[in-house]
């Protein structure tokens, strides 16, 4: 199978190519070199990689970020997604295309009894970035509807993993943690701790998105999460255990976003019933594989 990936150099990006690549795939990885918003240089991308499927990672990520700059990330998310599927419908060879949504688009829960979030739950986007994602939604079902085009759409929960930057939670408490080891510091600072979240492997991530080009139905949504979920205090616990150090957390008023999601969690039914997918990676062994990536990094 010849693949595309958009955002390919990102973290995601990175694990799902050498996924694909292990499987035997041909992988072109195209990231900043071509502006997913400029649709010329996209499709002359696509068309010159003439891909069987399409991964579509290509995005500004980061929700707290988002308040700062909500036009760009409009622009890049919303009018990305639109020329890229333009440019699959005209590149020769209808590929099938995996577009990345977020678990953020179901908003804040406030009745702990519709938890699991399932594909048909409420949606409320509380930040910029989860309303652009929820808009890119609206845009795969009209390439669909409109153009008969294979894609589907994932929302991923929280997923991490080694090589991750440090501008999310479970990244940064990790190199705070080695930092302060480093420097014989007694305290990291820490943002809210109470947040839970439906954290996945990486690698997990990258082996639902594959099975999901080759089987997941067009038009559909997929959760793509453990159906678990964990606060980020105890996040931040497991990595102090697997570091072998007792340090203090200090709350850091500039760490804490303008709007939490109190918790998220979701129901990978759809996905398992589709794919046969499970999580395979556990948690300790994910935080320390992400600690061991921090120390490996220079001081």
């Amino acid at each position: 199978m010849r693949s595309l990936i958009t955002g390919g150099a990102g973290f995601v990006g990175h694990w799902l190519a050498e996924h694909l690549r292990s499987l035997g795939d041909q992988v072109v990885a195209i990231d900043r070199e071509v502006e997913v918003t400029d649709p010329s240089a996209l499709l002359a991308a696509v068309s010159e990689a003439r891909p069987d499927a399409i991964y579509h990672l290509a995005a500004l990520t980061h929700v707290g970020e988002s308040w700062e700059e909500p036009l760009r990330v409009l622009e890049v998310n919303v009018i990305g997604t639109a020329a890229l599927l333009a440019a699959a419908r005209e590149c020769g060879t209808d590929p099938r295309i995996l577009v990345t949504s977020s678990a953020e688009v179901y908003g804040a829960v406030t009745d702990p009894a519709i938890l699991p979030l399932t594909e048909v739950s409420p949606t409320a986007p509380l930040t910029p970035y989860a309303a652009s994602k929820l808009a890119v939604e609206a845009i795969v079902s009209q390439a669909g509807l409109g153009h008969g085009q294979h894609v589907i759409t994932v929302r991923p929960f929280n997923h991490i993993g080694p090589g991750q930057t440090p501008s999310f939670a479970v990244p940064a408490l990790a190199k705070r943690i080695v930092d302060a080891e480093r420097r014989g510091a007694p305290t990291i600072p820490v943002g809210n701790l109470s947040a839970r979240r439906d954290f996945t492997d990486v690698r997990d991530v990258v082996r639902a998105y594959r099975l999901l080009i080759e089987a997941g139905h067009p038009g559909d949504v997929y959760n793509v999460c453990s159906g678990v979920d964990v606060s980020i205090r105890e996040i931040a616990d497991g990595l102090l255990r697997l570091a072998g150090t007792s340090l203090a957390f200090e709350t850091d008023a500039a760490l804490m976003r303008p709007v939490e999601v109190p918790v998220l969690r979701g129901d990978p039914g759809r996905l398992v019933e589709a794919t046969g997918w499970k999580p395979e990676m556990p948690l300790d062994e994910t935080l320390a594989d992400v600690l061991a990536y921090w120390r490996g990094q220079a001081g």
